[in-house]
């Protein structure tokens, strides 16, 4: 199968180009460093607050929220090489000063990283 063909073997042609709102955006990963914060003008003039490093999160403990600094990244369900790379994410489980924490929300998104304490069940 030849990508963009048909069967003939002749070339699919598209009738327009992509517009800007219709192309991906840059892909972003947020990695364990210094805060590193950047702004994007996005639809309607808006800005949208972008997360590249950082090493705060905040902290829900059982309603009350507390700001923690983010030692390791712990594992990533997505893939286990995230992790390697200290990459921050949602679902990722991260080593903090209050102890290890879920993040809950998607900092590539949002611009600050949220995330809830991980009660470890004792094997006893």
């Amino acid at each position: 199968m030849n990508k963009g063909r048909k069967i003939s073997g002749g070339k699919y042609h598209a009738l327009r180009k992509k517009k800007l709102y219709e192309k991906p955006g840059q892909e972003r990963h947020v990695i364990l460093g210094e805060t590193k914060i950047k702004v994007l003008r996005v639809k309607g003039g808006n800005a949208k607050t972008v997360l590249l490093k950082s090493n705060k999160a905040n902290i829900s403990i059982s309603g009350k929220t507390k700001k923690a600094e983010i030692k390791n990244v712990v594992e990533t369900p997505q893939n286990r090489f995230f992790a390697r790379q200290n990459r921050l994410m949602k679902g990722a489980i991260i080593e903090t000063s209050l102890g290890k924490a879920k993040i809950t929300n998607r900092p590539s998104q949002e611009g600050v990283i949220n995330a809830t304490l991980v009660i470890e069940k004792s094997s006893a």
